[in-house]
């Protein structure tokens, strides 16, 4: 005679295993994109033993061009203390690294809006972005656009700042669209994705 906990714990385990990945209470990315998570849910007393729910939570839509195209944004977050200072990163509130490279003052979803500030004379869009070098070496910053035909990227790298640590620079997106933007020193690379637009006036 199996008692109503044991009872109780066998539906709860079955209802888990029908959904792979998940963990009482937790949640796990699903093969389809989008987050899957597992909560127990027990109904009024003596109604029965507690229920195990799998919800799915949608991925957030990639931004999109102004001409619809989706541009797969690098999404930033907050410098790991643990491995660089954040008062020494300029933007590290908003970074991406691999351990090896940090870029810091990356836009918040991945989008950059540029007011009239940010536009130069011949409509260019000039950014300011802080490195952070863990190997040594000199910066150079290459990039390109993603979803249309347009002039290389440029780069503003001041000298000064030696061959390892911190590095300002300015990028120079010569027209909106979706870039894909490199930073190189010596054989170590980081490469982010930011889709530029325009504030209208």
């Amino acid at each position: 005679m199996v008692s109503r906990r044991t009872a109780g714990r066998i539906a709860a385990g079955l209802l888990i295993a029908l959904a792979p990945g998940c963990q009482a209470g937790g949640s796990t990315a699903g093969s389809g994109g989008g987050t899957l998570s597992t909560t127990f849910g027990t109904g009024p007393p003596g109604t029965g033993p507690p229920v195990a729910t799998a919800t799915r939570t949608a991925r957030p839509p990639r931004p999109a061009t102004p001409e619809g195209r989706p541009c797969p944004v690098t999404l930033p977050r907050p410098v790991d203390p643990r491995q660089v200072d954040p008062n020494a990163l300029f933007g590290s509130a908003h970074s991406y690294d691999n351990g090896k490279l940090w870029v810091g003052g990356l836009w918040p979803d991945g989008v950059i809006t540029a007011g009239p500030d940010f536009v130069d004379a011949d409509g260019a869009v000039d950014m300011k972005f802080g490195w952070w070098r863990a190997v040594r070496g000199y910066l150079q910053i290459t990039g390109r656009r993603l979803d249309a035909p347009a002039p290389p990227l440029r780069a503003d790298i001041p000298g000064g700042y030696g061959s390892t640590g911190f590095q300002a620079t300015g990028v120079i997106f010569p027209t909106e669209g979706c870039w894909e933007v490199t930073g190189r020193v010596g054989d170590s690379t980081l490469t982010f994705v930011t889709l530029v637009v325009k504030k209208p006036r």
